[in-house]
């Protein structure tokens, strides 16, 4: 098996992204992602998939999306438009970000991290791993802890935390 066909295979177990879109995804960066772009910051902006930046006197101002490459820029989208209703880690950040700031930013930040995903399996030879749907939760447990504490004393209840059982 040539190593394109393993970036291939390597692309494809990201959600979203297809055999095909794998193909295009490479044919736009190349195989040497890791020579050609020294991070994954680096290729995301080549992309065109960060906001723009206008800043006047330390506020920040409507800017449109930086031009990038078009055709890689779509596809993502695309990919990430697919995703949004799965119940992986890409699907939940789809729904989190678009309850926020609406369908088409939602997009543009999922493509974001699909392409952050690709640059960092395609350097380090690794599959992609989700990290779950329940990701954002996991990580926000202890603040949901706190406000619903704080919440239910402002209202004059006594609380008092136990830690669940593992079974």
């Amino acid at each position: 098996m040539t190593s394109s066909q393993e970036d291939i295979e390597r692309l494809d177990s990201i959600p979203g992204i297809s055999t095909r879109m794998a193909e295009q995804i490479l044919a736009e960066i190349g195989t040497n992602v890791g020579k050609q772009f020294p991070s994954a910051s680096h290729l995301c902006s080549w992309a065109g998939l960060v906001p723009g930046h206008n800043e006047s006197a330390g506020k920040r101002k409507a800017a449109n999306m930086k031009k990038g490459n078009k055709y890689l820029k779509s596809a993502l989208i695309e990919a990430a438009h697919s995703v949004r209703g799965s119940k992986n880690y890409l699907g939940a950040l789809y729904r989190r970000t678009a309850a926020r700031k609406g369908k088409k930013r939602a997009g543009i930040s999922v493509a974001h991290a699909i392409l952050k995903i690709s640059y960092y399996l395609l350097t380090r030879k690794e599959m992609y791993v989700d990290l779950g749907e329940d990701y954002f939760d996991k990580q926000k447990q202890l603040s949901i802890v706190r406000y619903s504490i704080r919440r239910l004393e402002n209202l004059g209840y006594n609380v008092t935390i136990t830690e669940p059982k593992v079974s």
